[in-house]
């Protein structure tokens, strides 16, 4: 060998270990987390070289809300901050408050480092060591490993499930192989304020024993408490944390047992079972009674027609959870005392226990409302919970047909964004919608038993409509068959997947295209890709990109769709933001708000398994098996007022679909064709 073939191969090598040394790098870097054994993720800090890292985790009960953020250093130090919020009080509103905060009057307070509870330890001041490991299942724990005086640490932070109170569990352990005397120094603060009515006060409480020994291998625990009172209520209490600690696992495993998939892959498993945690803890003690809300810091005990009546009601009788059925039907009550004779627009949101002025804004709220209620009634099964919203559905149908231009599209102010982008004067959306709305509101009305004539209407409606949404926003934009969003737009938008969503079809593979072809980026499906406007082009919002995956699967492009689900759970289950999906960016910056996480889960129930109610004891089904996948599960669906499984099993050239009840008893079985629809009664 040559001297310079040599060094030529040399060069190779070097450049070839640099490239898999970069790969490797950024490969660690894109995977902080990894999943752990019974329903959680783990950060190991063991060889993650990419520090500094931050981010937070949000957990809530029914009064109290708590954004827990971390940062952790080069040299893996914790740093913590507790965002605590108390929804139900409300300070009052100072002249120097900016205008906007009488819609966000909770009471609230930040905790820092300043909290942990000074700890002596022999002689000198116990200093937490490095974090060895952080893991989230719903409670957020922190493993710190063992520091030179031989006391290792571990944290639990949580809420309680039905008081004005969060948690920071310690756990303090004896490594060592001696003896280890400490005591302990309270450091409790007390912060007070007024509502219009009393005054209230934030305590930070440090429940904590005195002077103690600490043998070899023994453990003791205490705990920090973030509380509040108002009036003459009675302080709540964390010194009976277990307490605390057993209903929010309670809780956690009333979830868990409800509504599970199953699949070969253990990514979209995890982050369905996280969705169902986020979607559902987010639920809020309010005059209005108890109600959800979107939570991320700025939204509480307030509801909104598309976050609770469109987003997260509709799955709610799917998993089963009594509260929140309750909170949805709260929700549709607060809205059925809207409707009015003259058919003016509804209200859109009811903020602050519905007691600030509304705007009245047009953002196609009717048809959100019509399209979530009647989903609601028919999946929840029972006959006199679709009676008492039949009167709301009704109106809100009345109030879309009454707002129909010339071209027979429906007339909105905005849409859900709520203007930050044009949305011209009849959009995509609220057509979408109210074709939705139809649909389901026709079956609704049969199962109901109302006179043919009403029923024959929507069915009539609902073909016209059809026949509009395609003349008049049926269109090619940027060189493809889709849609465009309103009459004068020429760009794509992430709404131009809601015609899949509802079941029409016609422009399904050019409108695929545009949104994993054009508009899908590493944070899933882009608001839209703008060449006008840059700052348009940057912005995501995840309720996009979960109603174009739910639309695309339903429409059958199955593996495109599988490609972008399995890249997108990756990201927000394991990646810099976990481990539930977001609200939007840069508005927002990325919040954790809780109706996104239904829409996750409604991702496999209506666009993977092809769920669709026809009846409050009915539904038909059109499994989307992929390709490289034997079989696909839903187990304890508890929609219709049943419990049952759906299990879908891949044979030769066909797929098998079994519907069973919780008692294995075998209801359905059959085997279908490519994309063939299946229809059950119980």
């Amino acid at each position: 060998m040559t001297k310079i073939s040599f060094f030529k191969n040399c060069l190779t090598l070097f450049i070839l270990f640099t490239f898999l040394n970069a790969f490797s790098q950024n490969d660690i870097y894109s995977n902080h987390w990894e999943i752990w054994e019974n329903n959680s993720i783990i950060w190991n800090l063991e060889n993650d070289q990419n520090l500094p890292h931050k981010d937070n985790l949000e957990m809530a009960g029914t009064r109290v809300a708590g954004i827990i953020s971390y940062e952790i250093d080069t040299a893996k130090n914790l740093k913590l901050s507790r965002q605590i919020f108390f929804p139900q009080i409300h300070p009052i509103i100072k002249e120097t408050d900016p205008n906007w905060f009488v819609y966000r009057a909770y009471a609230k307070q930040t905790f820092g480092d300043e909290t942990f509870p000074t700890i002596i330890a022999g002689d000198r001041q116990f200093v937490p060591g490095p974090i060895d490991f952080v893991k989230i299942d719903g409670i957020l724990t922190f493993q710190h490993l063992p520091s030179k005086s031989g006391l290792a640490l571990k944290r639990e932070l949580f809420p309680s499930t039905d008081q004005r109170l969060f948690i920071e569990k310690f756990y303090l352990t004896n490594t060592s192989e001696k003896p280890i005397k400490f005591s302990f120094a309270s450091k409790n603060s007390q912060t007070a304020g007024y509502t219009k009515e009393d005054i209230y006060v934030i305590s930070q409480i440090q429940n904590i024993p005195g002077t103690s020994v600490l043998n070899p291998g023994k453990t003791t625990e205490f705990s920090v408490e973030f509380n509040a009172i108002i009036g003459e209520e009675q302080t709540p209490s964390a010194k009976h944390f277990e307490k605390n600690l057993i209903q929010r696992k309670a809780l956690l495993n009333e979830l868990k047992n409800s509504l599970q998939l199953n699949t070969p892959n253990p990514v979209l498993n995890q982050l369905f079972e996280f969705s169902k945690i986020r979607a559902s803890e987010s639920i809020f003690e309010s005059k209005l009674g108890l109600i959800h809300s979107p939570g991320g810091g700025r939204y509480y005990v307030g509801i909104w027609a598309n976050d609770q009546a469109e987003y997260v009601n509709p799955f709610f009788p799917y998993l089963g959870y009594d509260i929140g059925n309750e909170s949805a039907m709260n929700t549709y009550r607060a809205f059925a005392k809207e409707i009015n004779p003259e058919f003016e627009k509804i209200r859109y949101a009811f903020e602050i226990e519905g007691e600030v002025p509304p705007f009245l804004l047009d953002r196609g709220d009717a048809a959100m409302i019509a399209y979530g209620a009647s989903h609601f009634a028919l999946a929840n099964g029972d006959e006199k919970i679709a009676g008492e919203l039949w009167p709301l559905i009704e109106w809100c149908l009345e109030y879309g047909h009454r707002q129909l231009n010339e071209e027979g599209v429906v007339k909105s102010e905005s849409d859900e964004m709520e203007g930050r982008i044009e949305t011209g004067t009849a959009n995509l959306s609220t057509s979408s919608l109210y074709y939705g709305a139809l649909l389901m509101s026709r079956d609704l009305a049969k199962s109901l038993g109302k006179e043919k004539s009403l029923i024959k209407k929507y069915g009539q409606q609902t073909s016209n409509l059809n026949q509009a949404i395609e003349k008049y926003f049926g269109a090619k934009v940027e060189g493809l068959d889709t849609y465009k969003y309103y009459k004068e737009h020429k760009f794509l938008r992430h709404w131009i997947c809601l015609p899949l969503v509802v079941g029409i079809f016609e422009r399904k593979d050019e409108t695929v295209k545009a949104l994993f072809e054009k508009l899908w980026s590493t944070n899933g499906v882009h608001v839209e890709k703008n060449s006008d406007n840059e700052t348009i082009s940057k912005i995501f919002w995840d309720r996009g990109t979960l109603y174009a995956l739910r639309g695309t699967f339903f429409a059958g492009a199955t593996e495109v769709s599988l490609e972008k689900l399995n890249e997108f759970s990756e990201e927000r289950l394991l990646g810099k933001r976990v481990p539930y999906v977001v609200e939007a960016f840069p508005e927002g910056n990325m919040a954790h708000l809780s109706a996104e996480s239904a829409l996750y889960c409604r991702v496999f129930t209506e666009g993977m398994f092809g769920i669709v109610p026809t009846g409050l004891k009915s539904f038909k089904c059109t499994p989307r098996l992929p390709k490289d996948w034997d079989f696909m599960e839903l187990n304890r669906i508890k929609a219709f007022g049943e419990d049952f499984n759906i299990k879908i099993f891949k044979e030769k050239d066909l797929t098998k679909i079994l519907i069973e009840n919780n008692d294995g008893k075998v209801l359905l079985e059959k085997k279908l064709r490519k994309n063939e629809t299946v229809e059950f009664s119980f």
